[in-house]
């Protein structure tokens, strides 16, 4: 496949930073002053990765695994020490005003938005600096509105915007010069229901309906299984995973949840099982597929007493990834 072919392309990247140490005991500033210390911490350590255009993508580790220092890399915020980085087929370093005409970067702890100005301002602010033409500024301003439902919100300052309305601001802001790449460090970080519902629906349908080619981090991995249709997993710095969200299931193991209730107030027991929680007379297990077949678990529970319900389904990705982190660390 062509390079141009691909949105994001690194190989071999490398970033370590240096980091000063600080003792502020009597010796230890003096200690500072004649001899300063310093401590390199390795961020990433020989990645490699690509992107097709149109994928969406999700990116998640541990915290200080190394997402957001990618985001910065792609972006050109930062330079790599060590290996190549394609973006929309440009270097990041050498052509960094160019491509972000071509691309939009949203970190959730952070906006662009004027603060003691009435949304539309910043709006058209972004449209006479980044000199889009007016009928994509319309049209584009018309859709994102639409579809963000911000139309009464553009005569609102941007400080009396609730935190999922900021998000839906700046994600249109975002938007304005239509990109074919965006970059979101964390955008549903701290949304409730409603607003997260909103932004995941609104991402989904702009990379369906667009093609436009997102990459994502969150902690939260229930909404990134939902968004994107493959996942990368870094920790420590190097590439600990890339494929499908089932794979990740596949690594811990077939982890099942099979929550039995009773008719009366009796404990059933499931072989090789673990008991997650009892409540009313429903009671959750976890349990490996792997180990025991679903045939198997069908032929015990057809034995057992008492059973009035039981219902079967995967255990969270939130579980499966917590059990990879501590394997990790």
């Amino acid at each position: 496949m062509c390079p141009t072919d691909f949105a994001v392309s690194l190989r071999g990247v490398t970033k370590h930073f240096l980091q000063w140490q600080r003792d502020n005991t009597g010796k230890g500033l003096v200690r500072n002053l004649l001899r300063p210390e310093k401590r390199s911490i390795m961020a990433l350590d020989d990645v490699s990765f690509s992107i097709e255009k149109g994928e969406f993508v999700a990116y998640a580790g541990p915290n200080g695994a190394g997402k957001s220092t990618t985001m910065k890399l792609l972006s050109g915020m930062l330079l790599p020490t060590l290996g190549e980085i394609s973006v929309l087929g440009v270097s990041p370093k050498k052509n960094r005003r160019a491509l972000m005409n071509h691309m939009g970067v949203l970190f959730g702890n952070r906006t662009e938005l004027w603060w003691d100005h009435p949304l539309i301002q910043s709006l058209e602010w972004k449209k006479v600096v980044w000199d889009i033409p007016e009928d994509v500024y319309r049209k584009n301003l018309e859709t994102v509105t639409e579809l963000l439902e911000l139309k009464e919100l553009l005569k609102t300052f941007a400080r009396e915007l609730s935190l999922g309305q900021r998000m839906r601001a700046d994600l249109a802001m975002l938007l304005l010069h239509s990109p074919e790449l965006i970059l979101l460090d964390e955008p549903t970080l701290g949304l409730d229901v409603v607003a997260k519902r909103q932004m995941i629906d609104f991402l989904k349908r702009i990379n369906r309906d667009n093609g436009v080619t997102i990459v994502v981090t969150s902690h939260d991995m229930d909404d990134l299984e939902e968004m994107a249709q493959r996942v990368l997993m870094i920790s420590k710095g190097k590439i600990a995973y890339d494929g499908g969200f089932n794979g990740l299931r596949d690594i811990t193991g077939n982890l099942t949840r099979v929550t039995v209730t009773m008719e009366d107030e009796s404990m059933p027991e499931l072989l090789h099982a673990r008991l997650l929680s009892s409540q009313n007379r429903a009671h959750e297990f976890e349990i490996d597929l792997e180990g025991t077949s679903v045939k198997e678990l069908m032929r015990h529970l057809s034995n057992l007493d008492g059973i009035s319900d039981v219902e079967i389904k995967k255990a969270p990705i939130e579980e499966i990834i917590a059990r990879l982190y501590r394997e990790w660390r």
